[in-house]
C-alpha cells in the first residue's frame, strides 16, 4: 500500500479510510471486527498514535488519528491490514486484493473540521442504514465519545480542547444527523 510518506509526521492529524473492491465486505462476521480492532491496538504500540475517532464498516473504515512519534503511523495499517487480507482470504476461502485503493489518508490541518470529520465517521453507519443511532453500531468509538463504554481506542483530549462534553456531542450528533437527511 503506497501513500504519501511527507504528510506521515509527528503530530500529523490524519483521516485514514479505505473501501473493499467490487461489493465485498471486509468484515462478515464480529469476529473480523474484533480480529481488526485487536491488532490495531497491538500496533499502536508500536507506532505511537492517538485515536480520536474510528468506524469499522462492513465494506470500509474511517480512522481519525494522530501520528505521535516520527515512526510514521501508515505502518499500523499496512500491517494491520496485509495481515487482515491474509486472514480473510484463508477464512472466506479466496484469494487476491481486498482493497478498492492503496491506503487512503487526508491530512487535516483546521481545528474545526476535526470536530466535524468526527460526527461523519460516527455517522456512517446511520448514513448507510445499518442503525438508526450511531449509538447502536458497537465497531466504533461513538459510546465513548457519549461516555457509555471505556474503550481504548479513544482520547478525549479533543472533547477536552474543546469543551465538549458527553452529552453535548450527543447533541451535536443529532444536529449532524438532522443536516444530513
Amino acid at each position: 500500500m503506497r501513500v504519501k510518506k511527507e504528510n506521515f509526521i509527528k503530530d500529523a492529524y490524519l483521516h485514514i479510510y479505505n473501501h473493499a473492491i467490487e461489493d465485498l465486505n471486509l468484515f462478515n462476521e464480529k469476529q473480523d471486527y474484533i480480529k481488526c480492532l485487536i491488532k490495531i491496538k497491538s500496533k499502536i504500540k508500536i507506532y505511537p498514535a492517538t485515536v480520536f475517532a474510528y468506524c469499522l464498516m462492513p465494506n470500509h473504515y474511517h480512522f481519525l488519528i494522530r501520528q505521535d512519534s516520527d515512526k510514521p503511523i501508515y505502518r499500523i495499517f499496512n500491517d494491520v491490514f496485509a495481515g487482515y487480507v491474509q486472514y480473510y482470504n484463508r477464512k472466506y476461502n479466496r484469494k487476491g486484493h481486498l482493497f478498492q485503493h492503496p491506503l487512503q489518508h487526508i491530512a487535516v490541518n483546521n481545528d474545526k473540521y476535526l470536530i466535524h470529520l468526527c460526527l461523519y465517521i460516527h455517522y456512517n453507519p446511520v448514513k448507510a442504514g445499518i442503525v438508526k443511532n450511531p449509538e447502536n453500531w458497537i465497531f466504533s468509538n461513538y459510546l465513548e465519545w457519549i461516555g457509555k463504554r471505556n474503550g481504548t481506542l479513544f482520547s478525549d483530549e479533543l472533547q477536552k480542547n474543546y469543551d465538549i462534553t458527553s452529552e453535548l456531542y450527543e447533541e451535536m450528533m443529532e444536529e449532524y444527523n438532522d443536516e444530513e437527511t
